[in-house]
Protein backbone atom coordinates (compact mmCIF):
# COMPACT_ATOMS: atom_id res chain seq x y z
CA UNK A 1 0.00 0.00 0.00
CA UNK A 2 1.63 3.17 -0.94
CA UNK A 3 2.00 5.86 2.18
CA UNK A 4 3.05 9.34 2.11
CA UNK A 5 6.55 9.83 3.80
CA UNK A 6 9.59 7.65 2.84
CA UNK A 7 10.77 5.99 6.04
CA UNK A 8 9.11 2.12 6.92
CA UNK A 9 9.33 2.10 10.50
CA UNK A 10 8.28 -1.85 11.41
CA UNK A 11 10.45 -3.03 9.18
CA UNK A 12 10.31 -6.99 8.23
CA UNK A 13 6.44 -6.72 9.09
CA UNK A 14 4.06 -6.80 6.62
CA UNK A 15 0.05 -7.04 6.43
CA UNK A 16 -1.19 -8.62 9.29
CA UNK A 17 -3.88 -11.56 8.13
CA UNK A 18 -6.58 -14.23 9.37
CA UNK A 19 -4.98 -17.56 9.44
CA UNK A 20 -7.02 -19.43 11.87
CA UNK A 21 -6.63 -20.85 15.40
CA UNK A 22 -4.81 -23.49 14.36
CA UNK A 23 -1.67 -21.30 13.43
CA UNK A 24 1.66 -20.49 15.15
CA UNK A 25 1.96 -17.53 13.23
CA UNK A 26 2.72 -14.98 16.29
CA UNK A 27 2.14 -12.47 12.87
CA UNK A 28 -1.24 -13.80 12.13
CA UNK A 29 -4.95 -13.32 13.73
CA UNK A 30 -6.26 -16.43 15.32
CA UNK A 31 -9.82 -15.33 15.78
CA UNK A 32 -10.45 -12.00 14.25
CA UNK A 33 -11.09 -12.30 10.99
CA UNK A 34 -12.72 -9.34 9.42
CA UNK A 35 -14.81 -10.27 6.47
CA UNK A 36 -16.40 -12.96 8.88
CA UNK A 37 -20.06 -12.57 9.76
CA UNK A 38 -21.85 -12.74 13.37
CA UNK A 39 -25.25 -11.71 14.02
CA UNK A 40 -25.68 -10.02 11.17
CA UNK A 41 -22.33 -7.66 10.55
CA UNK A 42 -19.23 -8.85 10.07
CA UNK A 43 -16.57 -8.26 12.85
CA UNK A 44 -15.58 -5.21 10.55
CA UNK A 45 -18.58 -3.78 11.36
CA UNK A 46 -18.71 -4.88 15.20
CA UNK A 47 -15.72 -3.67 15.97
CA UNK A 48 -14.30 -0.69 14.22
CA UNK A 49 -11.08 -1.35 15.74
CA UNK A 50 -8.68 2.07 16.88
CA UNK A 51 -5.42 2.11 17.44
CA UNK A 52 -5.05 4.65 20.87
CA UNK A 53 -2.46 7.34 18.92
CA UNK A 54 -1.22 8.56 23.07
CA UNK A 55 -0.69 5.21 23.69
CA UNK A 56 0.75 3.21 20.99
CA UNK A 57 2.89 5.89 19.07
CA UNK A 58 3.75 8.83 22.41
CA UNK A 59 3.60 5.72 25.15
CA UNK A 60 7.96 5.37 25.87
CA UNK A 61 7.09 2.90 29.23
CA UNK A 62 7.63 5.63 32.15
CA UNK A 63 6.09 5.38 35.17
CA UNK A 64 6.61 7.52 38.98
CA UNK A 65 9.57 5.55 39.62
CA UNK A 66 11.65 5.91 35.84
CA UNK A 67 11.76 7.16 32.76
CA UNK A 68 10.49 5.69 29.66
CA UNK A 69 12.10 2.58 28.20
CA UNK A 70 10.96 2.56 24.72
CA UNK A 71 13.46 4.91 22.26
CA UNK A 72 10.76 4.97 19.09
CA UNK A 73 11.95 6.03 16.10
CA UNK A 74 9.56 8.02 15.16
CA UNK A 75 10.38 10.26 17.67
CA UNK A 76 13.69 11.82 17.32
CA UNK A 77 13.39 15.20 14.97
CA UNK A 78 13.88 18.16 17.13
CA UNK A 79 11.20 20.36 14.67
CA UNK A 80 8.15 19.47 16.28
CA UNK A 81 6.43 19.37 12.75
CA UNK A 82 8.89 17.28 11.43
CA UNK A 83 8.68 14.87 14.53
CA UNK A 84 4.75 15.34 13.97
CA UNK A 85 5.11 14.10 10.73
CA UNK A 86 7.20 11.50 11.86
CA UNK A 87 4.94 9.78 13.96
CA UNK A 88 2.08 10.08 11.69
CA UNK A 89 4.01 7.97 9.42
CA UNK A 90 4.54 5.98 11.72
CA UNK A 91 1.08 5.78 13.02
CA UNK A 92 -0.83 5.16 9.37
CA UNK A 93 1.95 2.51 8.52
CA UNK A 94 1.46 0.69 11.64
CA UNK A 95 -2.45 1.07 11.15
CA UNK A 96 -2.46 0.30 7.56
CA UNK A 97 -0.19 -3.37 8.48
CA UNK A 98 -2.60 -4.43 11.02
CA UNK A 99 -5.68 -3.88 9.11
CA UNK A 100 -7.60 -1.75 11.47
CA UNK A 101 -9.71 1.25 9.99
CA UNK A 102 -9.92 3.36 12.66
CA UNK A 103 -7.34 5.69 14.85
CA UNK A 104 -8.20 8.11 18.05
CA UNK A 105 -6.17 11.10 19.36
CA UNK A 106 -5.88 13.51 21.67
CA UNK A 107 -5.12 17.07 20.36
CA UNK A 108 -1.73 17.20 21.75
CA UNK A 109 -0.69 13.50 20.51
CA UNK A 110 -0.72 14.91 17.22
CA UNK A 111 2.07 17.10 17.66
CA UNK A 112 3.60 18.81 21.00
CA UNK A 113 1.83 21.99 22.78
CA UNK A 114 3.90 25.18 22.03
CA UNK A 115 3.77 27.87 24.42
CA UNK A 116 1.11 29.87 23.55
CA UNK A 117 -2.42 28.97 22.42
CA UNK A 118 -1.91 30.84 19.06
CA UNK A 119 1.09 28.72 17.76
CA UNK A 120 -0.62 25.14 19.26
CA UNK A 121 -3.03 25.90 17.03
CA UNK A 122 -0.49 26.65 14.17
CA UNK A 123 0.85 23.85 15.14
CA UNK A 124 -2.48 21.48 14.84
CA UNK A 125 -3.28 22.84 11.92
CA UNK A 126 -0.09 22.06 9.84
CA UNK A 127 -0.05 18.51 11.06
CA UNK A 128 -4.01 18.51 10.28
CA UNK A 129 -2.93 18.75 6.27
CA UNK A 130 -0.70 15.98 6.80
CA UNK A 131 -2.76 13.75 8.11
CA UNK A 132 -5.54 14.11 5.63
CA UNK A 133 -3.17 13.20 3.14
CA UNK A 134 -2.40 9.81 5.14
CA UNK A 135 -6.07 9.03 5.39
CA UNK A 136 -6.82 9.64 1.90
CA UNK A 137 -4.02 7.28 0.74
CA UNK A 138 -4.68 4.55 3.38
CA UNK A 139 -8.63 4.68 3.96
CA UNK A 140 -8.08 4.87 7.59
CA UNK A 141 -10.31 7.07 9.19
CA UNK A 142 -10.91 9.07 12.67
CA UNK A 143 -13.02 6.97 14.88
CA UNK A 144 -12.79 10.18 17.58
CA UNK A 145 -10.92 13.21 18.81
CA UNK A 146 -10.72 14.64 22.20
CA UNK A 147 -8.69 17.02 24.00
CA UNK A 148 -6.02 16.45 26.55
CA UNK A 149 -7.11 19.02 29.49
CA UNK A 150 -5.77 17.21 32.23
CA UNK A 151 -1.62 17.02 31.94
CA UNK A 152 -0.42 20.55 31.17
CA UNK A 153 -0.32 22.30 34.64
CA UNK A 154 -2.69 24.53 34.11
CA UNK A 155 -5.29 22.05 34.70
CA UNK A 156 -3.97 20.69 38.36
CA UNK A 157 -7.18 21.88 39.63
CA UNK A 158 -9.55 20.67 36.71
CA UNK A 159 -9.76 22.42 33.36
CA UNK A 160 -14.20 23.08 33.07
CA UNK A 161 -14.24 23.02 36.38
CA UNK A 162 -11.53 24.83 37.71
CA UNK A 163 -12.20 27.45 40.36
CA UNK A 164 -10.31 30.23 37.73
CA UNK A 165 -12.90 31.11 35.03
CA UNK A 166 -9.63 32.21 32.97
CA UNK A 167 -8.50 28.59 33.12
CA UNK A 168 -11.98 27.45 31.61
CA UNK A 169 -11.66 29.99 28.94
CA UNK A 170 -8.62 28.04 28.37
CA UNK A 171 -10.36 24.79 28.11
CA UNK A 172 -12.50 26.17 26.28
CA UNK A 173 -10.37 27.32 23.73
CA UNK A 174 -8.47 24.17 23.13
CA UNK A 175 -11.69 21.96 23.40
CA UNK A 176 -12.80 24.56 20.16
CA UNK A 177 -9.73 23.60 18.22
CA UNK A 178 -10.13 20.07 19.27
CA UNK A 179 -13.58 20.35 17.62
CA UNK A 180 -12.11 22.15 14.69
CA UNK A 181 -9.48 19.28 14.31
CA UNK A 182 -11.61 16.73 14.59
CA UNK A 183 -14.22 17.55 12.41
CA UNK A 184 -11.89 18.91 9.49
CA UNK A 185 -9.98 14.89 10.11
CA UNK A 186 -13.98 13.82 9.22
CA UNK A 187 -14.30 12.45 12.78
CA UNK A 188 -17.48 10.30 13.59
CA UNK A 189 -17.04 11.07 17.41
CA UNK A 190 -16.04 13.14 20.07
CA UNK A 191 -14.94 12.35 23.45
CA UNK A 192 -14.86 14.12 27.00
CA UNK A 193 -13.04 12.65 29.64
CA UNK A 194 -12.69 14.86 33.03
CA UNK A 195 -9.48 13.49 33.78
CA UNK A 196 -9.29 16.54 36.48
CA UNK A 197 -12.97 17.29 36.53
CA UNK A 198 -13.19 16.35 40.39
CA UNK A 199 -11.60 17.06 43.98
CA UNK A 200 -9.07 16.15 46.19
CA UNK A 201 -10.85 17.63 49.26
CA UNK A 202 -14.60 19.31 49.50
CA UNK A 203 -12.95 21.37 52.28
CA UNK A 204 -11.95 23.72 49.60
CA UNK A 205 -14.56 22.40 46.81
CA UNK A 206 -17.98 24.24 45.86
CA UNK A 207 -18.88 21.11 44.26
CA UNK A 208 -22.67 22.00 43.07
CA UNK A 209 -20.51 24.88 41.11
CA UNK A 210 -17.78 22.80 39.62
CA UNK A 211 -20.30 20.71 38.41
CA UNK A 212 -23.01 23.09 37.05
CA UNK A 213 -20.09 24.85 34.91
CA UNK A 214 -19.04 21.46 33.21
CA UNK A 215 -22.79 21.44 32.13
CA UNK A 216 -22.13 24.80 31.13
CA UNK A 217 -19.40 23.77 29.32
CA UNK A 218 -20.44 20.79 27.45
CA UNK A 219 -23.55 22.85 26.36
CA UNK A 220 -21.24 25.04 24.59
CA UNK A 221 -18.84 22.70 23.40
CA UNK A 222 -21.97 20.97 22.16
CA UNK A 223 -23.66 24.00 20.27
CA UNK A 224 -20.26 25.05 18.91
CA UNK A 225 -19.74 21.58 17.20
CA UNK A 226 -23.07 21.40 15.98
CA UNK A 227 -23.37 25.10 14.25
CA UNK A 228 -20.04 24.00 12.63
CA UNK A 229 -21.92 20.99 11.09
CA UNK A 230 -20.18 17.83 12.94
CA UNK A 231 -23.01 15.27 12.99
CA UNK A 232 -21.49 12.74 15.12
CA UNK A 233 -22.22 11.60 18.36
CA UNK A 234 -20.21 13.08 22.07
CA UNK A 235 -19.22 10.58 24.50
CA UNK A 236 -18.33 11.07 28.53
CA UNK A 237 -16.04 8.15 29.55
CA UNK A 238 -16.39 7.78 33.18
CA UNK A 239 -13.38 7.38 35.62
CA UNK A 240 -14.36 7.04 39.80
CA UNK A 241 -10.75 8.37 40.59
CA UNK A 242 -7.45 8.99 39.40
CA UNK A 243 -5.92 11.32 39.64
CA UNK A 244 -8.69 13.31 41.43
CA UNK A 245 -9.55 11.58 44.34
CA UNK A 246 -13.05 11.83 43.17
CA UNK A 247 -14.04 12.45 39.66
CA UNK A 248 -17.42 13.51 38.84
CA UNK A 249 -18.04 10.98 36.18
CA UNK A 250 -17.77 8.54 38.51
CA UNK A 251 -19.33 5.81 36.56
CA UNK A 252 -21.99 4.92 33.68
CA UNK A 253 -24.87 5.96 36.49
CA UNK A 254 -23.14 8.85 37.64
CA UNK A 255 -22.52 9.48 33.92
CA UNK A 256 -26.00 9.26 32.88
CA UNK A 257 -27.42 11.34 35.00
CA UNK A 258 -25.35 14.21 34.92
CA UNK A 259 -25.80 14.07 31.01
CA UNK A 260 -30.02 14.01 31.73
CA UNK A 261 -29.93 17.07 34.21
CA UNK A 262 -27.78 19.15 32.18
CA UNK A 263 -30.17 18.51 28.60
CA UNK A 264 -27.50 16.93 26.96
CA UNK A 265 -28.78 13.29 26.89
CA UNK A 266 -30.20 13.50 22.96
CA UNK A 267 -26.19 14.56 21.91
CA UNK A 268 -24.24 12.15 24.21
CA UNK A 269 -23.46 8.84 25.13
CA UNK A 270 -20.90 6.91 27.47
CA UNK A 271 -17.17 5.40 26.06
CA UNK A 272 -16.98 2.46 27.94
CA UNK A 273 -13.68 1.99 29.49
CA UNK A 274 -12.77 -1.93 31.07
CA UNK A 275 -10.55 -0.43 33.52
CA UNK A 276 -12.45 2.48 34.45
CA UNK A 277 -15.06 -0.11 35.12
CA UNK A 278 -13.21 -1.80 37.94
CA UNK A 279 -11.57 1.12 39.71
CA UNK A 280 -15.15 1.91 40.31
CA UNK A 281 -15.51 -1.68 41.36
CA UNK A 282 -18.06 -2.57 38.46
CA UNK A 283 -17.41 -5.52 36.74
CA UNK A 284 -16.76 -3.99 32.71
CA UNK A 285 -20.15 -5.64 31.44
CA UNK A 286 -21.94 -3.75 34.45
CA UNK A 287 -21.08 -0.57 32.66
CA UNK A 288 -22.25 -2.22 29.44
CA UNK A 289 -25.91 -3.06 30.58
CA UNK A 290 -26.16 0.34 32.79
CA UNK A 291 -24.89 2.49 29.38
CA UNK A 292 -27.01 -0.03 26.87
CA UNK A 293 -30.74 0.43 28.85
CA UNK A 294 -30.53 3.88 28.99
CA UNK A 295 -29.29 3.81 25.34
CA UNK A 296 -26.02 5.19 25.88
CA UNK A 297 -23.80 2.67 24.73
CA UNK A 298 -21.88 4.18 22.98
CA UNK A 299 -18.08 3.17 22.49
CA UNK A 300 -15.45 0.86 24.22
CA UNK A 301 -12.26 1.58 25.27
CA UNK A 302 -10.61 -1.88 25.23
CA UNK A 303 -8.33 -2.66 27.71
CA UNK A 304 -7.52 -4.37 31.46
CA UNK A 305 -6.44 -3.80 34.80
CA UNK A 306 -4.01 -5.96 37.01
CA UNK A 307 -6.38 -7.34 39.88
CA UNK A 308 -3.79 -7.15 42.49
CA UNK A 309 -2.92 -3.49 41.63
CA UNK A 310 -5.41 -0.62 41.94
CA UNK A 311 -5.04 1.47 39.61
CA UNK A 312 -5.19 2.08 35.76
CA UNK A 313 -2.64 0.20 34.27
CA UNK A 314 -4.04 0.01 30.99
CA UNK A 315 -2.91 -3.47 29.75
CA UNK A 316 -4.35 -5.20 26.42
CA UNK A 317 -7.47 -7.18 26.76
CA UNK A 318 -6.74 -11.23 27.14
CA UNK A 319 -9.51 -12.08 29.54
CA UNK A 320 -11.99 -14.77 27.54
CA UNK A 321 -14.64 -15.31 29.72
CA UNK A 322 -14.91 -11.35 30.94
CA UNK A 323 -14.77 -10.25 27.09
CA UNK A 324 -17.23 -13.41 26.61
CA UNK A 325 -19.90 -12.24 29.09
CA UNK A 326 -19.25 -8.47 28.02
CA UNK A 327 -20.14 -9.83 23.99
CA UNK A 328 -23.62 -11.19 25.56
CA UNK A 329 -24.81 -7.50 26.39
CA UNK A 330 -22.86 -6.47 23.55
CA UNK A 331 -25.05 -8.61 21.08
CA UNK A 332 -28.32 -8.65 22.90
CA UNK A 333 -28.58 -4.44 23.09
CA UNK A 334 -27.51 -4.28 19.19
CA UNK A 335 -23.62 -3.43 19.28
CA UNK A 336 -22.36 0.30 20.02
CA UNK A 337 -24.40 3.73 19.09
CA UNK A 338 -21.55 5.57 17.26
CA UNK A 339 -18.60 4.39 18.35
CA UNK A 340 -15.77 1.39 18.36
CA UNK A 341 -13.78 -0.26 20.27
CA UNK A 342 -10.41 1.66 20.63
CA UNK A 343 -6.82 0.16 22.06
CA UNK A 344 -6.54 2.43 24.94
CA UNK A 345 -3.88 0.21 25.72
CA UNK A 346 -0.15 0.18 26.34
CA UNK A 347 2.09 -2.41 25.84
CA UNK A 348 4.42 -3.55 29.01
CA UNK A 349 7.40 -0.91 30.29
CA UNK A 350 9.70 -4.12 29.19
CA UNK A 351 8.44 -4.87 26.10
CA UNK A 352 11.07 -3.27 24.37
CA UNK A 353 10.63 -4.01 20.64
CA UNK A 354 8.23 -2.71 18.01
CA UNK A 355 7.32 -5.85 17.01
CA UNK A 356 5.60 -6.14 20.48
CA UNK A 357 3.12 -3.47 19.19
CA UNK A 358 2.15 -5.87 17.21
CA UNK A 359 1.66 -8.69 19.65
CA UNK A 360 -0.15 -6.79 21.82
CA UNK A 361 -2.72 -5.41 19.41
CA UNK A 362 -3.26 -9.18 17.70
CA UNK A 363 -4.04 -10.67 21.40
CA UNK A 364 -6.22 -7.86 21.74
CA UNK A 365 -8.44 -8.00 18.57
CA UNK A 366 -8.45 -12.00 19.01
CA UNK A 367 -9.79 -11.47 22.66
CA UNK A 368 -12.69 -9.62 21.63
CA UNK A 369 -13.42 -11.51 18.25
CA UNK A 370 -13.12 -15.18 20.01
CA UNK A 371 -15.59 -13.74 22.86
CA UNK A 372 -18.35 -12.76 19.99
CA UNK A 373 -17.91 -15.96 18.83
CA UNK A 374 -18.89 -17.91 21.72
CA UNK A 375 -21.16 -15.14 22.86
CA UNK A 376 -23.18 -15.59 19.27
CA UNK A 377 -23.14 -19.33 19.98
CA UNK A 378 -24.58 -19.01 23.57
CA UNK A 379 -27.38 -17.03 22.25
CA UNK A 380 -27.99 -19.27 18.91
CA UNK A 381 -27.20 -22.42 20.22
CA UNK A 382 -27.26 -23.05 23.73
CA UNK A 383 -30.38 -22.85 26.37
CA UNK A 384 -29.00 -20.00 27.99
CA UNK A 385 -31.61 -17.08 26.79
CA UNK A 386 -34.61 -19.62 27.61
CA UNK A 387 -33.18 -19.97 31.13
CA UNK A 388 -32.95 -16.55 31.41
CA UNK A 389 -36.04 -15.61 30.47
CA UNK A 390 -38.11 -18.33 32.29
CA UNK A 391 -36.27 -17.13 35.82
CA UNK A 392 -38.36 -13.51 34.83
CA UNK A 393 -41.39 -16.08 33.63
CA UNK A 394 -43.85 -14.96 36.67
CA UNK A 395 -43.78 -11.52 35.33
CA UNK A 396 -44.90 -12.84 31.83
CA UNK A 397 -48.56 -13.51 32.81
CA UNK A 398 -51.18 -13.09 35.38
CA UNK A 399 -50.27 -10.53 38.25
CA UNK A 400 -46.65 -10.43 36.95
CA UNK A 401 -47.58 -8.86 33.92
CA UNK A 402 -49.84 -6.60 35.63
CA UNK A 403 -47.67 -5.00 37.76
CA UNK A 404 -45.22 -4.46 35.06
CA UNK A 405 -47.90 -2.76 33.09
CA UNK A 406 -48.44 -0.63 36.33
CA UNK A 407 -51.64 -1.54 36.62
CA UNK A 408 -51.43 -2.61 40.25
CA UNK A 409 -50.97 -0.70 43.96
CA UNK A 410 -49.13 -1.38 46.60
CA UNK A 411 -52.12 -2.15 48.19
CA UNK A 412 -53.17 -4.82 45.31
CA UNK A 413 -49.35 -6.43 46.37
CA UNK A 414 -50.57 -6.63 49.49
CA UNK A 415 -54.08 -8.49 49.04
CA UNK A 416 -51.98 -10.69 46.40
CA UNK A 417 -48.92 -11.86 48.54
CA UNK A 418 -51.97 -12.41 51.54
CA UNK A 419 -53.18 -15.05 49.56
CA UNK A 420 -50.80 -16.62 47.42
CA UNK A 421 -49.07 -17.71 51.46
CA UNK A 422 -45.27 -18.01 51.50
CA UNK A 423 -43.25 -17.42 47.75
CA UNK A 424 -41.53 -20.69 46.23
CA UNK A 425 -37.81 -20.86 46.90
CA UNK A 426 -36.55 -20.72 43.35
CA UNK A 427 -32.96 -21.30 42.41
CA UNK A 428 -30.92 -18.99 40.17
CA UNK A 429 -28.39 -21.92 38.68
CA UNK A 430 -25.75 -19.38 37.93
CA UNK A 431 -22.82 -22.45 37.90
CA UNK A 432 -25.12 -23.43 35.20
CA UNK A 433 -24.97 -20.17 33.14
CA UNK A 434 -21.26 -20.09 34.21
CA UNK A 435 -21.44 -23.30 32.73
CA UNK A 436 -23.04 -22.72 29.61
CA UNK A 437 -20.25 -20.13 29.23
CA UNK A 438 -17.36 -22.60 29.48
CA UNK A 439 -19.01 -25.18 27.56
CA UNK A 440 -19.09 -22.70 24.30
CA UNK A 441 -15.31 -21.22 25.30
Amino acid sequence: MALIGDKEFFKGIGEIKYEGKGSDNPMAFKFYNPDQVVAGKTMREHFKFAVAYWHTLCGTGGDPFGPGTKNFPWSTASDPIKAAEDKADAAFEFITKVGFDYYCFHDFDLVDEADSLSESERRIQTIVEYIKQKQDVSNVKLLWGTSNCFSNPRYMNGAASNPNFDVVARAGAQVKIALDTTIALGGENYVFWGGREGYMSLLNTNMKLEQDNIGRFLNMARDYARGQGFKGTFFIEPKPMEPTKHQYDFDAATSINSLREYGLENDFKLNIEVNHATLAQHTFQHELQVAANAGMLGSIDANRGDYQNGWDTDQFPNNIMETTEAMLVFLKSGGLQGGGINFDAKTRRNSTDLEDIFHAHIGGADTFARALLIADAVLQNSPYQSLLDNRYSSFTTGKGLEFTEGKLSLTDLYDYAGKNGEPEQISGKQELFENILNQYS
